[in-house]
């Protein structure tokens, strides 16, 4: 079994930064990509950023120039450094994966989620 730990949510405030980590751990064979998507009240669940295995990014419009998604092969981990937040970043920050594990599937993973609230 795989599974997926994020941390590094909590409160900031407005023009601040915060750093959001996600783990993946398990029977991992190879990590093809790694994502992170947000979820605030009574709105959809939203790409923030992404970075496949080549260490290709992209991001949403709203996050370019303010948000560094990267990752660490060798610990199976992600990040998401969030700098100048505002307030309408705040919402539940969900990390994604798709993993292939040693000798079974491929599986599309979510974490738990970790809430970040930008505000005075």
């Amino acid at each position: 079994q795989v599974q997926l730990v994020e941390s590094g949510g909590g409160l900031v405030q407005p023009g601040g930064s915060l750093r959001l980590s996600c783990a993946a751990s398990g029977s991992i064979f190879s990590i093809y990509a790694m994502g992170w998507y947000r979820q605030a009240p009574g709105m959809q669940r939203e790409l923030v950023a992404h970075i496949a295995s080549g260490s290709i990014t992209n991001y949403a419009d709203s996050v370019k120039g303010r948000f560094t998604i990267s990752r660490d092969n060798a610990k199976n981990t992600a990040y998401l450094q969030m700098n100048s937040l505002k307030p309408e970043d705040t919402a539940v920050y969900y990390c994604n994966a798709r993993i292939k594990t040693i000798g079974g599937p491929v599986y599309n993973l979510w974490g738990q989620g970790t809430q970040v609230t930008v505000s005075s």
